[in-house]
C-alpha cells in the first residue's frame, strides 16, 4: 500500500510556491502562454534535460546553471515559440529572459531557470515577453497551479497537474507537478516539459539522483510518435518549507521521499502518453521474466511504441502477433518459446504458442478503453513474460490515429 495520497493544488501545494500563468502574445491563438514557477526562499533544484544533439538554448543555459550552483527560486516557461536552432540570438534571448524575470522579483538571473515550447526555429517573441513579466509576477498565487499549466501546453488537449502528501517525522511532505506534452514524446531523458516541487529539504546530490531514477522509471518509458524534443526538461525544486530534518543519505526517509517523487512523475508521464496528439486511449504495457529491469523496460518500451501496436489498438483489431514482433526486435535475448502474450484479460499466447481466445470480445475490450474514463477505464492493458527471470519493468503509449496526421502535417500551416 503506497505511503502517500494525492492532494489537491497541484505544482503549488507543497509550502512556499508559487505560480502563475498569463498570455502575454506569444501565441498566435491567444491563449495563455507564458508560467511562472516561484519559491519563497532558496530551493535546492535538480534537472535532467533531453540528450539530443540539437538543443534549445533554454536547456544549455539551464544545464549551466545547475553545474554552478544547484539551486534556484523561479522557472519562467514561455510557450508558442521552442527557441531552438536559433543561432546565437537564441542564447541572447535566454540571457534577457531570465534577467527580466529577475529585475521583476529582485532576485539575480542566476536564480532564475528557463524553459521553451513551440515551434523549432523561432525565437521567442521578446518584447511581448518582457512586457508581460511585471503582469506574470502581480499574478503569482499560491492557487496558480492550474494557471500555470494552461500556459505551457501546445498541442495538448488538457493540462496536466498532481500533487501527493506523505508524511515524515510526523510533519506532512508534499510533492506537487504540472507537465506537457502531446506530440514530439520519444524521451531520451523526460517529456517536453515537466516541473516537479517538493517542500522537503534533501541535498543537491541526492535530488539529483532521486529525479534521474523517477525519470527513468516514468518519462524514460512513455512514447507517443518516436521522435524526441529538443526541448526535453525535467525540472525538480526542494525548498524545505515542510521544517522536517534534512535527508542527505539514502535510507527509509529517502527511499519514502522517492517513491512518491517517482509516482507524481509516472502520473505524470501517463498524462502526457494519454494526450498524444489524436490519441484515444492509453497503452500500459508490462514485461515480466526478463533478466533485468532495464531489460524488460527495452522490451516494454518498444511494444508501446510500435506503430503497428498503436494502429492495430485503434483499429481495435487483437493482433498479437504486431506484439510479439515488437518484442523480438527490442534487441533483448529471450527465447521464443517463453514468450506468454495477454490482452486485458486475454490470453493471446503461452511458452510461444498461439492460443484459441475469443476474438470479438477481445475487440470489444478494446473498443470500450476509447469511451473509458480519463486515466481510469481507458488503459489498454498489455501484459508480456519472456522468461523467468527477477527483471519486470513497464512503458506508457497510446494508439496511433489518423488525426495524429493531421494534426501534424498543418503543425505550421
Amino acid at each position: 500500500m503506497a505511503d502517500w495520497r494525492v492532494v489537491e493544488g497541484g505544482i503549488t501545494a507543497p509550502k512556499g510556491f508559487q505560480a502563475a500563468g498569463i498570455t502575454a502574445g506569444l501565441k498566435p491563438s491567444g491563449a495563455p502562454d507564458l508560467a511562472l514557477i516561484y519559491s519563497d526562499c532558496e530551493a535546492i533544484a535538480a534537472g535532467v534535460f533531453t540528450t539530443s544533439h540539437v538543443r534549445a538554448a533554454c536547456v544549455d543555459y539551464c544545464r549551466q546553471r545547475l553545474e554552478a550552483r544547484p539551486s534556484a527560486r523561479a522557472i519562467l516557461i514561455n510557450a508558442g515559440q521552442a527557441n531552438a536552432c536559433t543561432g546565437n540570438q537564441g542564447w541572447v534571448d535566454t540571457i534577457e529572459s531570465a534577467a527580466s524575470l529577475g529585475l521583476a522579483l529582485n532576485l539575480p538571473p542566476e536564480a532564475v531557470l528557463i524553459a521553451s515550447t513551440g515551434v523549432i526555429g523561432q525565437r521567442i517573441k521578446m518584447d511581448q515577453l518582457k512586457a508581460g513579466i511585471p503582469k506574470l509576477v502581480e499574478s503569482l498565487s499560491f492557487e496558480g497551479s492550474d494557471a500555470a499549466a494552461g500556459a505551457i501546453i501546445t498541442t495538448d488537449l488538457v493540462t496536466k497537474s498532481v500533487a501527493m502528501e506523505t508524511t515524515i517525522h510526523d510533519r506532512p511532505v508534499r510533492i506537487g507537478g504540472i507537465a506537457k506534452g502531446s506530440g514530439m514524446i520519444h524521451p531520451n531523458m523526460a517529456t517536453m516539459l515537466a516541473f516537479v516541487t517538493c517542500d522537503a529539504t534533501v541535498s543537491p546530490t541526492l535530488w539529483q539522483d532521486m529525479l534521474r531514477r523517477a525519470a527513468d522509471r516514468s518519462f524514460n518509458q512513455i512514447t507517443v510518435d518516436g521522435d524526441s524534443s529538443t526541448n526535453d526538461t525535467l525540472i525538480a525544486l526542494a525548498n524545505g518549507e515542510s521544517r522536517t530534518p534534512a535527508i542527505t543519505d539514502e535510507g527509509a526517509e529517502a527511499d519514502q521521499l522517492e517513491a512518491m517523487l517517482t509516482a507524481v512523475c509516472q502520473y505524470l508521464a501517463k498524462c502526457v502518453a494519454r494526450d498524444g496528439e489524436g490519441a484515444t486511449c492509453l497503452i500500459e504495457v508490462t514485461v515480466t521474466g526478463a533478466v533485468t529491469a532495464a531489460a524488460a523496460g527495452q522490451v516494454a518500451k518498444t511494444i508501446a511504441g510500435s506503430s503497428l501496436v498503436k494502429a492495430a489498438i485503434f483499429g481495435h483489431d487483437p493482433n498479437w502477433g504486431r506484439i510479439a514482433a515488437a518484442a523480438g526486435r527490442a534487441g533483448v535475448t529471450f527465447d521464443q518459446s517463453d514468450l506468454r502474450v495477454q490482452l486485458g484479460d486475454f490470453l493471446l499466447m503461452e511458452h510461444g504458442q498461439p492460443l484459441d481466445f475469443d476474438r470479438p470480445a477481445a475487440s470489444a475490450y478494446l473498443t470500450a478503453a476509447t469511451q473509458g474514463e480519463y486515466l481510469k477505464t481507458d488503459t489498454v492493458a498489455i501484459q508480456v513474460s519472456i522468461g523467468d527471470g527477477p527483471g519486470s519493468g513497464q512503458a506508457w503509449g497510446c494508439d496511433l490515429s489518423y488525426d495524429y496526421v493531421k494534426i501534424n502535417a498543418e503543425y505550421t500551416t
